[in-house]
């Protein structure tokens, strides 16, 4: 090994002499780069290595070329690179190649190597980096398209980016970044040859028997890219997607069209088709003249949103399904939040929002999400006839849904409705018993506010028969405490304790209370302690430390501490033991 590591170092003299020739390091300082650089090869030459010893030598290496460029621009010394950092940057290039060898798996360290030779000109090597890599990761489409992006922007060899887009297309036959990217190229590599052709013919030069083919310079290669993409992909979002990267150019008007007929012709099964060609008309020229006024602009805005309307509605009579009907109100709703200060455009916005919402309502094809909107949008407008209807329709509509029936019972409870106590029972009969907790808490808020106390612990009570009794009892404690004081909450806690399921909320809640009081009892809180710990004793080390700065505290007994610990040792179980023990070293060190 020593021998290899002394090879290794001798083979750095010559570019390290120049370095010290030139003036661009001292005679110290590349002492100081051979002891160091013999530390890392002997790390590298170990019969078990590392993959962080390789990283390290790379990151030192590159550190070093980096302050020979910083050296270089200080003395404005610009010779001698072949004998110094080619030299460098080739070694850099081997123990690279030597990790990813050894780490064939590890992709990140594959792509620091293709950054590395990004950025110190090396680019021929990425060919050969990006080639041993796909052999190895074949399986990553993200992998082929970095590698042919590197191609066409690196080395700027289209032909070689299209080989590889073809072979990835051979592993990834329906990958539609794949296809995109291939299709983005092929045009990227027209729009070059057009400027090519364009500079040319500025230039007025003779360019002999060479002629720009007029098909590929159309962007005819990019068609059969499209074609072969959809002849695979049939599906309207992929072909929406490839007709966006086509918009960007401003050759591809053709291509457009034709993909657009495309559209229109196949894929109007699909909401997205619609939703798609509505949105379209927004971008349709308006008339110059009224554009001059703030009334003019907004007379366009309708005309051009009531031409997205029309299109949506042939859509919902084409097609009356559930993601037609949720593109149409998600339109009108964007078209809403946009900001206007013409009253008559917001309110023909609203007005056609809340027909689309009833229409898609009556058809039964309005999606949970949109009924919020409805609502919010009637009550604001103080239509609460309206919105108390909207409310029970949609619990009608979806039944067993907890946030459909909390929004509709907080609406109706904000209108006063004299009939909820009937429908919070109905709707707990509807939802599923695990999930009723926001139903309870509401029907809880409301009988607060609205009813008796005795009325609202009949509430509580019925409540802790079902199944989110656990959660709701810290809520009954809160109210027993707020309603009748300590007395009345204490009287809750001691009925409650042994009705299982508890939380551990419910006992530092109690413990909170009993600390609340003008003289607080070290007995009670004892209790308090020791129920908790009998639930949650043998998994909750934090317990047992409360329970310990209790003791240490005013009210407390210190000599009571050893006894506590002794139990929370025996009584804790698995890595809880371990977290107990490093705690209670800290605490008793005074930093905990």
């Amino acid at each position: 090994m020593a021998e290899v590591v002394q090879h290794r170092i001798e083979e750095r003299i010559p570019e390290l002499e120049q370095l010290e020739r030139v003036g661009l390091f001292t005679k110290k300082e590349v002492k100081s780069i051979i002891k160091r650089a013999k530390a890392l090869e002997y790390k590298l030459h170990r019969l078990i290595v590392n993959k962080e010893d390789f990283i390290a030598y790379i990151q030192y290496e590159i550190n070093v070329l980096e302050l020979i460029k910083k050296r270089r621009a200080h003395i404005h010394y610009h010779f001698k690179r072949d004998e110094i950092e080619f030299a460098v940057i080739h070694r850099i290039n081997s123990v690279f190649r030597r990790a990813t060898n050894k780490w064939k798996d590890d992709v990140q360290l594959w792509l620091s190597h293709v950054a590395f030779c990004k950025k110190w000109a090396t680019k021929g090597q990425i060919s050969k980096v990006f080639s041993s890599m796909l052999a190895i990761h074949p399986d990553k489409p993200a992998l082929w398209i970095m590698a042919a992006k590197s191609e066409l922007e690196d080395r700027s060899s289209s032909e070689s980016a299209r080989h590889l887009f073809l072979r990835a297309l051979r592993f990834h036959p329906d990958n539609k970044k794949v296809y995109q990217e291939y299709f983005r190229m092929e045009l990227l590599h027209c729009e070059k040859l057009r400027k090519q052709k364009e500079e040319l013919e500025k230039a007025e030069m003779d360019l002999g028997e060479y002629e720009f083919s007029p098909e590929i310079l159309s962007g005819k290669l990019a068609e059969v890219v499209y074609s072969d993409a959809t002849g695979k992909l049939k599906e309207a979002e992929f072909v929406i997607s490839l007709l966006n990267v086509a918009a960007i150019f401003n050759f591809t008007k053709e291509l457009q069209d034709s993909i657009l007929q495309d559209l229109q012709a196949n894929y109007t099964a699909d909401s997205l088709t619609w939703d798609f060609m509505a949105k379209r008309e927004l971008e349709a020229p308006g008339a110059g003249e009224e554009l001059q006024t703030a009334k003019g602009r907004a007379s366009d805005i309708n005309r051009r949103e009531e031409r997205c309307c029309q299109v949506y509605e042939e859509g919902v009579k084409s097609l009356n399904t559930e993601p037609m009907w949720s593109c149409y109100v998600t339109f009108c709703l964007e078209r809403l939040k946009r900001k206007t200060n013409i009253e008559e455009l917001k309110e023909k916005r609203q007005q056609r929002l809340l027909g689309v919402q009833q229409r898609a309502h009556d058809s039964s094809l309005l999606k949970e999400d949109y009924y919020k909107n409805w609502l919010h949008i009637l009550l604001s407008t103080g239509d609460a006839e309206g919105a108390a209807r909207v409310a029970m329709a949609a619990t009608q509509r979806y039944s067993q849904s907890v946030s459909v029936w909390s929004l509709s019972l907080q609406t109706l409870t904000q209108l006063g409705s004299a009939d909820m106590g009937r429908l919070f029972q109905e709707a707990l009969t509807h939802v599923h018993p695990k999930e009723s907790l926001p139903l309870w808490q509401l029907q809880v808020q409301w009988s607060v506010a609205h009813q008796s106390p005795e009325e609202t612990e009949a509430v509580f009570k019925r409540s802790l028969l079902s199944a989110v009794a656990m959660e709701i009892k810290e809520s009954y404690l809160d109210w027993s405490y707020s309603t009748g004081g300590y007395k009345k909450a204490r009287t809750t806690f001691t009925s409650l304790q042994e009705n299982r399921p508890l939380s551990k909320a419910f006992f530092t809640r109690m413990l909170a209370i009993e600390k609340e009081q003008e003289t607080p009892k070290m007995n009670s809180l004892r209790d308090y302690y020791e129920r908790a710990l009998q639930e949650f004793g043998t998994s909750d080390d934090d317990l047992w430390l409360q329970y310990i700065q209790e003791e240490l505290g005013p009210l407390g007994q210190p000599e009571n501490c050893g006894k506590i610990h002794w139990r929370a040792m025996k009584f804790l179980e698995g890595e809880s033991v371990e977290s107990f023990t490093s705690k209670y070293t800290l605490m008793q060190t005074g930093h905990l």
